[in-house]
């Protein structure tokens, strides 16, 4: 039962559940929303189901088969977006410093490129390196615990006058030690803690790939409105539209002083 337990990681699969209910929420909100500002197109309904799918295939419901892996060589930052298909190279050209086109300037450009630097160098980075130790730990009590249990119970079974103390020793020792492993494990909730490092992981890969993939775009009027965008980016970091700015300042002071970066991207967080 144990190993069971171990395997399936109950702490982990609630956070996994918890948060695909949130995301799967989140869609219908979306869809009910483009449903009331008028008939979707053939288009909008092929977007949305796509990310169905990638929703459903990031965070399957079934334990058995396509159950996600609970011990992964590394942490992998969760995907629940659809991959786009096809990335476009900008090459507009601008001229006198300034693109007036769909609330769109170099200026704003310079500074989601800086924002997209800054999410890299600290946010990710942190949070797959925590994700990586909480993973290491998670490896080694899940494998600690049933094992030592098996040698406390090894131990009992020998105990006796012809055996002396130590086997009565050993099955003492092996049992708290066992005890102790256990309750840190599932009393801790590492497995939890492992699969909300993976989901942060994930939330950033998406908002530096959505900012990537926007300025990838060279038709200024096929992107989204430029000074919206920006403000949704704040949103999505915690921030107002002024601290993002001087957010996007900070790897370019980084450069000159030499200095690491002292702030995170995000203060949800």
């Amino acid at each position: 039962m144990l190993v069971m337990m171990n395997k399936i990681q109950p702490s982990q699969l609630v956070e996994e559940q918890r948060n695909a209910t949130r995301l799967f929420k989140q869609l219908q909100g979306q869809i009910e929303t483009l449903l009331a500002i008028g008939s979707p197109s053939k288009e909008e309904v092929k977007d949305a189901m796509e990310k169905v799918l990638a929703l459903d295939k990031a965070y399957p419901l079934p334990l058995l088969g396509v159950m996600l892996e609970k011990f992964p060589e590394s942490l992998e930052p969760a995907v629940w977006w659809p991959k786009t298909q096809s990335q476009k190279t900008n090459k507009q050209k601008h001229s006198n410093g300034k693109v007036e086109s769909n609330g769109w300037t170099e200026e704003l450009e310079l500074e989601m490129r800086q924002v997209v630097e800054v999410i890299k160098r600290k946010d990710s980075e942190d949070y797959e390196r925590l994700g990586n130790k909480a993973l290491k730990m998670n490896k080694v009590l899940a494998a600690s615990g049933p094992l030592l249990t098996g040698i406390a119970a090894l131990g009992s079974a020998f105990m006796g006058p012809s055996n002396g103390p130590w086997a009565a020793i050993m099955a003492a020792v092996a049992g708290a030690l066992a005890s102790a492993v256990n309750t840190f494990e599932h009393g801790g909730q590492v497995g939890m803690v492992f699969e909300m490092y993976r989901n942060n992981a994930g939330f950033f890969k998406l908002v530096q790939e959505s900012i990537e993939s926007t300025l990838s775009e060279s038709d200024l009027g096929e992107r989204e409105n430029g000074e919206l965008f920006e403000m949704k980016v704040a949103l999505q970091l915690g921030r107002s539209l002024s601290q993002l700015r001087d957010l996007a300042k900070k790897p370019s002071y980084s450069c000159i002083d030499g200095s690491p970066i002292d702030e995170f991207a995000s203060k949800l967080f």
